[in-house]
């Protein structure tokens, strides 16, 4: 389970996400590897920001001789296509020693998210944290249904008006300002 200490860096291994996760694959085999990859995107814009993680999405090139490309979502993650000459694999041994080597702090902590074994030994060697693709299709699974039941808490209010559907504090905060320093609710 992925903390929420800020600083760290979640990488993870794109196509290999999409074939851990059912739903990604259902989508895959319906409306293409298109879709597939935007809705992990989505899925990884909110975990991120949820979790208060840099995350970076690596996607090999897949039989396109274009060149490298990064393209930014928000200001926690990002979405690396490799270039034709470079896997996935390589990319993401790359930064982990990169990371390793280059970075300051050393609390700042990098999780890579694949089931590819020899990468898992390899990040690990570098002193990164490892979680398995299926283990971060749980995670992010968890954290949209988290999101969801506090969504549905919120929006059962006690009436039509937005007031009632404030939690308490914010209520008599509301009425100090309105009613004076002492005001409080019945």
């Amino acid at each position: 389970m992925v903390s929420t200490t800020s600083g760290a860096i979640l990488l993870v291994d794109g196509y290999n996400i999409i074939g851990a996760s059912s739903y990604l694959k259902k989508i895959r085999k319906k409306n293409g590897l298109e879709s597939a990859r935007d809705s992990l995107i989505e899925s990884l814009i909110n975990y991120t920001g949820y979790k208060a993680l840099d995350g970076k999405i690596v996607f090999d090139a897949h039989y396109q001789k274009t060149p490298s490309n990064e393209e930014k979502y928000g200001d926690r993650l990002s979405v690396h296509y490799t270039s034709y000459d470079q896997t996935a694999d390589t990319y993401i041994e790359k930064f982990c020693a990169s990371f390793y080597y280059q970075r300051e702090d050393r609390k700042k902590r990098l999780i890579v998210a694949t089931s590819d074994q020899a990468q898992r030994h390899t990040v690990v060697g570098y002193g990164a944290e490892w979680m398995s693709a299926q283990g971060l299709v749980i995670e992010i699974d968890s954290t949209n249904n988290k999101q969801r039941n506090r969504l549905n808490n919120r929006s059962k209010s006690q009436g039509r008006f937005l007031f009632n559907s404030l939690d308490r504090k914010t209520q008599q905060a509301l009425a100090k300002m309105r009613f004076g320093k002492g005001a409080t609710l019945l």
